[in-house]
């Protein structure tokens, strides 16, 4: 594939720090994204994405699906040459994995503590 036909993305983490720009296809989906950030996210960093679906990149305004294209995400105005499209990425677990700690709390009995002072 020619070299002008690619996209350039880089991707901003919530730290305002960057990882890329690498230069994608414009027929690679966002899972592709993903995969590629999950790989490339740095090992210092608190908060660390276990897997892809741990992220949602976010474009112009958009939380971008996963079957979704890099064409079909591009907004009108990065069709300026030589750009670099900047996504953001929110790192957010899956319910999933949240869902057991809930349960515990459930199942945890709730007392409720009541008092009566009569002077």
């Amino acid at each position: 594939m020619p070299e002008e036909d690619l996209v350039e993305l880089k991707f901003r983490l919530y730290d305002g720090s960057d990882v890329g720009p690498f230069q994608y296809s414009p027929t690679a989906t966002v899972s592709m994204l993903k995969e590629r950030i999950v790989s490339e996210w740095p090992k210092d960093k608190k908060i660390v994405p276990k897997s892809a679906s741990d992220i949602k990149l976010i474009n112009a305004g958009k939380i971008l699906e996963n079957g979704k294209t890099v064409a079909q995400c591009k907004a009108p105005f990065d069709d300026l040459p030589k750009s670099v499209i900047t996504m953001h990425v929110v790192v957010q677990p899956s319910p999933t994995k949240a869902r057991p700690e809930k349960k515990i709390e459930e199942e945890a009995p709730q007392r409720s503590f009541c008092s009566c002072t009569i002077m």
